[in-house]
């Protein structure tokens, strides 16, 4: 189990254009946040499946606030690292290009998961919560994340991601 590691991920912009296309990750595995909570490996695998079979992904929301939709999710999957996202905010929306505008200049580069916990124990005398199985709700672009290693990757063109 890692805790809470010096381990960064960078944003590398490579493009400045008004697509409003971003890459990252919502969650890292095996990290604990700053709520005492580790997501393990398959947390997302049946909520994933479910969004799935919907024909559609979670929310994308601003800071958590659900009055607040700025975009859309177009991919994501759990890899080996965590739960991987690619979106694009619709940029006719007024918060959504300030986001963008917060993005590029990294000024904004978390991501966070709303979700209710299906599956979970607790761990030793730190009683970390060790999440096993979510039912992943939204995903929002935030200032601060829980987990400090869940962030926005990229933010470029679809065609160059």
């Amino acid at each position: 189990m890692e805790t809470k590691s010096n381990q960064q991920v960078t944003l590398n912009i490579k493009s400045l254009d008004d697509k409003g296309y971003f890459i990252g990750y919502a969650s890292i595995f095996n990290v604990v946040d700053n709520h005492n909570d580790l997501v393990a490996p398959g947390a997302f695998a049946a909520s994933l499946d479910k969004w799935e079979r919907q024909g559609k992904y979670p929310k994308m929301l601003w800071q958590h606030n659900q009055k607040e939709p700025i975009g859309a999710w177009y991919f994501m999957e759990e890899d080996s690292k965590g739960l991987y996202v690619e979106g694009q905010l619709l940029m006719d929306i007024q918060q959504a290009r300030e986001a963008y505008s917060l993005m590029r200049a990294g000024a904004v580069d978390g991501l966070s998961i709303g979700y209710k916990v299906i599956k979970a124990d607790r761990e030793g005398k730190s009683q970390v919560r060790i999440i096993k199985e979510v039912d992943l709700i939204e995903i929002s672009i935030v200032t601060f994340a829980a987990n400090t290693h869940a962030k926005i990757t990229r933010v470029k063109e679809v065609g160059n991601l």
